[in-house]
């Protein structure tokens, strides 16, 4: 039986577990932490239940897939819901929009400020379709690190199709004159730590992600995948180690042959990394040419969490809110600029007890409210004075809104800053993605998934290939197992 080590049990490596122990592969899965989940992380204050981590959940169908590629159900492990109202977003204190699968909804709202993006919303719709189309054929279906896989004539022609070199903003403002509308979409460069004025226009497919097939939700939480991810892997006989803090990766001539956690020493045919791959090459293998190499690489941004339990709710908000400022161009500026926090964020909050009530107490919410914010520099310190000040421009912001008297709500409430990321999850400088995607080598030519010195040497997680978010590091963990899998047959 061929011996598999994974480094982290976050939603990469828990996938790629899953589908090799499925396989006849005796996996072990290596956890720093006491719990599995990664970026994942449920935090309970009180009567007040919240996510840590990602929150807005699209593609169901690549969480379905790991449950069908070993002969199971996913509703039999976890109950999705939609969430049919979709994204409110608050543009001006008397201007909102409501970004859902109702084209019409969102054309009647688009025209009451701009009859010329409501006509041309469709087309957009369109083109953000045709980009994911291409996208998921030929660039989700498929590990990107062999060359020859690179330079095949199918995936050359339809990379010309992608116009990888004309950015998000480009192709928007081709379709839209309002900076409300632009506001809205351009904001799906964030979705993977990217400014949307430089990373390239496929970024729009996550339009037709939201728009057309829909934001879905998890009853009990997002945690719940993890949950429902570690349950299926221990009845496959995935053994997961919890607090296992590896610190070398061994090797000998071009194979890896094994992990040490202090003192102990793990064989292994084969290793996973399910960890970010820029700390991964710098603390497990510190002479490594792309140890040297990656440390040029532009990060992704960060961001600031500020979870709060309210007593009372604000009418207004949905399940998912985002509260714009006025000039957005700012807020990147600012972030990959001057590594700092802009004085007027963009502000993302998540209520999930609008659509699960007893995660918070009757009557009140569970907040989650997220800033954008630069990675780790010296540049900003976080320390309790950071964090005053980012509450200050947060509740100035959401005043501005209207959404007035937070602090006197409040009950509960829990921080967590890119310095706590960096401790928890060993994210590269705090950053949330691994590298940005504000070029187009760092957006379609990420680390590469298996090392190219040694062979049996894998990485899954956002900061590979496909990239970051829960779908996508979950597909990156099936394609992982998928290429070994085929190889070692």
């Amino acid at each position: 039986m061929k011996e598999c080590l994974i480094i982290g049990a976050g939603l990469g490596g828990l996938s790629a577990g899953i589908k090799l122990a499925h396989e006849g592969y005796h996996v072990t899965i290596l956890e720093k932490n006491d719990e599995a989940g990664g970026k994942l992380r449920p935090i309970i204050r009180g009567n007040y239940q919240f996510d840590l981590g990602p929150s807005t959940i699209t593609l169901k169908q690549a969480f379905e897939s790991v449950f069908r590629s070993v002969g199971r159900q996913l509703e039999d492990y976890l109950d999705f819901y939609p969430i049919p109202e979709g994204t409110r977003n608050f543009f001006s204190p008397e201007v909102q929009l409501d970004f859902s699968t109702d084209r019409e909804a969102v054309k009647k709202q688009l025209a009451t400020f701009s009859v010329a993006d409501a006509k041309n919303y469709e087309a957009f719709l369109e083109e953000a379709k045709r980009l994911y189309e291409i996208s998921d054929q030929q660039f989700f279906s498929q590990l990107m690190y062999p060359l020859k896989t690179q330079l095949s004539p199918s995936l050359i022609k339809h990379f010309i199709k992608i116009k990888p070199f004309k950015t998000l903003a480009s192709l928007i403002e081709d379709y839209f004159e309002h900076p409300y509308t632009r506001m809205m979409l351009l904001r799906y460069a964030t979705y993977v730590g990217s400014n949307p004025y430089q990373s390239p226009m496929i970024f729009a497919m996550l339009a037709h992600l939201e728009g057309t097939q829909g934001i879905w939700g998890v009853k009990g939480g997002t945690y719940e995948i993890v949950r429902a991810f570690v349950r299926l892997a221990e009845e496959l006989g995935v053994n997961i180690k919890y607090n296992q803090h590896v610190t070398k990766i061994r090797t000998k001539h071009e194979r890896v042959i094994g992990v040490e956690v202090g003192d102990i020493f793990y064989d292994s045919d084969l290793v996973i990394v399910n960890a970010d791959a820029l700390t991964a090459y710098q603390t497990f293998m510190r002479h490594h040419p792309l140890s040297y190499a990656l440390r040029k690489k532009e990060v992704s941004l960060s961001g600031f969490v500020w979870l709060v339990g309210i007593k009372k709710t604000y009418d207004v908000l949905k399940h998912h809110n985002v509260f714009f400022p006025v000039d957005y161009t700012q807020e990147f500026e600012a972030i990959f600029g001057d590594l700092d926090v802009p004085e007027t964020p963009t502000i993302y909050i998540c209520q999930s007890s609008v659509s699960e009530p007893e995660r918070a107490t009757p009557g009140g919410g569970n907040l989650f409210i997220l800033i954008n914010a630069p990675h780790l520099s010296d540049q900003l310190v976080w320390n309790e004075d950071t964090i005053s000040e980012m509450k200050r421009r947060i509740k100035q912001q959401l005043e501005h809104f209207g959404l007035t008297q937070l602090e006197e709500r409040i009950e509960e409430e829990f921080f967590y800053t890119p310095k706590d990321l960096m401790e928890r999850t060993a994210a590269y400088k705090g950053a949330i993605y691994g590298m940005s995607s504000n070029s187009v080598s760092q957006a379609f030519f990420r680390v590469e998934n298996r090392d190219p010195i040694y062979r049996n040497l894998y990485f899954t997680g956002g900061s590979t290939h496909p990239g970051g978010g829960t779908p996508m590091v979950t597909l990156s963990g099936q394609l992982v197992a998928s290429d070994i899998i085929k190889k070692m047959r």
